[in-house]
């Protein structure tokens, strides 16, 4: 049966084509390789009319123009020669709209990315939207991948090749007015005329092509293309470590066709493209893609949210103000703060006002956009303006009898239908419900600092908690921009559970002698994005204090603190938040470089000196955490693989290009993991010992992912 068709026919009485990209049964638009004779068949059809003036190229979706190419698609390649065949063929049909011998114009609104942005880079002329939704970019190499259907050839020459490298090695995506500033839009109108002044471009001809600005023309000779080129392979390779050779790749196809022409540029991409989708970290990062795509269009339970119209928060500190934020500025829901003084208050506001005032210094939003997210926010001393909030986060400081006090308070000046959802980190939800009335609207919700920045939430139900409250908090920190994943309630939860022992080994490592920089820098170097000693001090020394003994009390000495950090605490230090930690955040440092304050050594009793390869310093301390990811999933602290994944990615910076642990567990295979822990373990104690779950694993040569075929798509489901 045939499928119908995506591309639409609107032929005008002005002789304009319109045709309307709208993929069947999609909330948004991607191309997908079956649509290359849809679309010869449209322009056939177009042309058909003796008197075309041209094509315009709009999306009949509401909120995107194309989304970029389906991903499973390029999944579904089981060879490097089938994923090149796929680039040849997309690249032939971007050859064909670009050799069209009358206008084409992109109107594009909402998303524009990856393939979609090809598609209308390989168009005569672009008008974008001035809509917030709008967005431009290629966003390819956060896949471990390169533009794979002519960008890495047309957009060099369209905008210039540093403005092009910036785009295509980053994957950042560009708003309507940076856009139009580097030439990759011809015009940003309001949404209203997008199609009356793409048809009006369209009447006017082709437009002849504008001139580089003189800086990019430079850079177009030999000596500068040279220059430009070992300047951003040396910045890439500082950025990435080695770790994703999509980068590399991507600076030596743009270079081929910049100095052999675009038909070896061509024959480079689709060779490199080919290539790329059979990697290992192209495989890991499309498996989390595939994951938060998947997690995002779940509710946590078998329920369904409550409608969210209001939300309360108790506590104006540093949590306070990011969960505020988030809340007013992306779920878009007004927000009541209470604190016990109006400094409290007063700071939670600041924080807003402080980043919304970012956005207004980068032109993202207008003035009177800051003023109307900041009329959401309100706070008080008192329970004032509480009593019809759906849900009331708590975020005050880690004391169970103080938040005990305030679900009881909760209960007494809020509805009975009131959610109340607390930010601790450590604490058992259990014992914070322990006296409450209505024990099942209790929950954690586990936000990571700093709030706006982050991008996982745990959601944490206790045994009492409905399902109605799990899917309504779910649904809360998605608004509020969040991945959420639904964890156990055991001590540590599960991010900072797994996140302990990694962060104990490097402090060992420290006690053993070596440098904190070395330690940081192996750890860098092995592809998280910062060190561990660098990350204790920007948790706080006083909250690692805290959370380490709750642990050590659930799960034994493999948990037990080094002595360093009680040595450091004593001596005031708590890290980046009153600027005394392992590092100095006083006087003259290097760009992006901070130094380790030396009078942490004889404090801790340690003469620095680097005696360990960092591949070894670095094993102990992922290995710690590969051992203890294992037991979460084994006594179900995570729901699947795929969130404790997802959780150790987007919670702790694990690095992406490896998937994850249970990924990287996968690749590395369970009897090299036993083995490597087993090693370890005869060297430098018990706390290395293989847990049981990974030793059955070893046995069985289990995994954690499968692939199966589905529909002709290749997925990762959960063995």
């Amino acid at each position: 049966m045939e499928q119908p068709s995506a591309f639409h026919l609107q032929m005008r009485l002005d002789n304009v084509a319109v045709i309307t990209i709208d993929v069947p049964d999609e909330k948004m638009n991607t191309l997908k390789a079956a649509f290359a004779g849809q679309i010869r068949q449209v322009i056939q059809r177009a042309r058909e009319n003796p008197h075309l003036a041209g094509i315009v190229m709009i999306s009949g979706k509401p909120d995107s123009f194309i989304a970029g190419a389906d991903i499973s698609m390029i999944a579904a390649c089981n060879s490097a020669q089938q994923a090149e065949t796929l680039a040849k063929q997309g690249q032939k049909v971007m050859s064909d709209i670009a050799a069209l011998p009358f206008p084409v114009v992109a109107a594009i609104h909402g998303a524009c990315l990856g393939g979609g942005l090809e598609l209308a880079l390989a168009c005569g002329q672009r008008i974008c939207t001035l809509d917030d939704k709008t967005r431009l970019g290629l966003p390819e190499v956060q896949l471990g991948l390169l533009p794979g259907s002519g960008g890495t050839q047309r957009l060099p020459r369209l905008v210039g090749v540093s403005n092009a490298l910036d785009l295509m090695l980053t994957g950042k995506t560009l708003r309507p007015r940076q856009a139009l500033k580097i030439g990759l839009v011809d015009d940003a109108v309001p949404h209203s005329i997008l199609l009356e002044t793409a048809v009006a471009r369209v009447l006017k001809g082709q437009k002849p092509r504008a001139r580089l600005p003189v800086r990019e023309r430079l850079i177009n000779g030999p000596l500068g293309r040279a220059l430009l080129f070992t300047l951003a392979t040396r910045q890439t390779r500082a950025k990435t470590k080695g770790n994703y050779p999509a980068t590399e790749r991507i600076l030596a196809v743009v270079r081929n066709g910049l100095e052999q022409g675009s038909s070896s540029g061509y024959a480079a991409e689709a060779k490199a493209f080919g290539e790329l989708v059979m990697t290992p970290e192209s495989r890991a990062l499309r498996s989390l893609f595939f994951a938060t795509t998947a997690i995002k269009k779940e509710h946590g339970a078998e329920a369904e949210p409550h409608k969210l119209r209001a939300v309360g928060v108790l506590g104006g500190g540093l949590m306070g103000g990011g969960i505020a934020c988030v809340t007013a500025t992306r779920a878009g829901l007004p927000v009541r703060i209470k604190d016990i003084n109006t400094e409290g208050i007063n700071h939670a506001l600041k924080y807003s006002w402080d980043t919304l005032g970012k956005k207004v210094k980068r032109r993202h939003i207008k003035p009177a956009e800051r003023l109307r997210q900041m009329a959401l926010i309100s706070g008080d001393t008192e329970f004032r303006g509480f009593q019809q909030r759906d849900v009331i986060i708590e975020a005050v400081f880690e004391d169970l009898a103080l938040k005990q006090k305030m679900v009881a308070e909760v209960e007494q000046h809020c509805s009975a239908a009131t959610i109340f959802a607390s930010n601790t980190s450590s604490l058992p939800i259990a014992d914070i419900a322990a006296q409450a009335q209505r024990p099942e609207n209790v929950i954690g919700l586990h936000y990571f600092s700093p709030v706006d920045k982050m991008p996982l939430a745990e959601v944490i139900p206790h045994a009492a908690t409905s399902a109605q409250t799990i899917a309504t908090t779910v649904a809360l920190a998605k608004k509020q921009g969040k991945t959420a994943i639904v964890v156990a309630d055991r001590a540590g939860f599960y991010v900072n559970r797994i996140l302990a022992p990694y962060l104990n080994e490097a402090v060992r490592c420290l006690l053993e002698g070596e440098p904190i920089e070395v330690i940081d820098n192996a750890l860098v170097e092995f592809g998280f994005p910062v060190g561990p000693v660098q990350l204790v001090d920007e948790i706080g020394i006083d909250v690692c204090l805290k959370i380490i003994p709750i642990l050590e009390q659930a799960y034994g000495e493999r948990f037990n603190a080094p002595a360093a950090f009680s040595a450091v605490s004593a001596d005031n230090r708590k890290g980046r938040k009153n600027g005394r930690g392992f590092y100095r955040y006083t006087g003259a440092s290097l760009p992006g470089k901070k130094r380790v304050d030396s009078s942490i050594y004889p404090l801790i009793k340690v003469k620095p000196k680097a005696r360990l390869e960092g591949a070894l310093i670095a094993q102990r301390c992922v290995m710690m955490m590969l051992n203890e990811a294992v037991r979460c999933h084994d006594e179900q602290v995570i729901r699947s693989p795929r969130d404790g994944d997802i959780g150790a990615v987007m919670g702790i910076g694990f690095p992406p290009f490896l998937g994850g642990p249970f990924h990287y567990i996968d690749a590395l295979g369970a009897t090299m993991v036993v083995n490597t822990l087993v090693s370890l373990m005869h060297q430098y104690g018990e706390r290395f010992a293989p847990c049981d779950a990974l030793r059955r694993m070893a046995e069985q040569d289990e995994k954690f992912y499968k692939t199966e075929r589905v529909s002709d798509t290749h997925i990762d489901s959960v063995a």
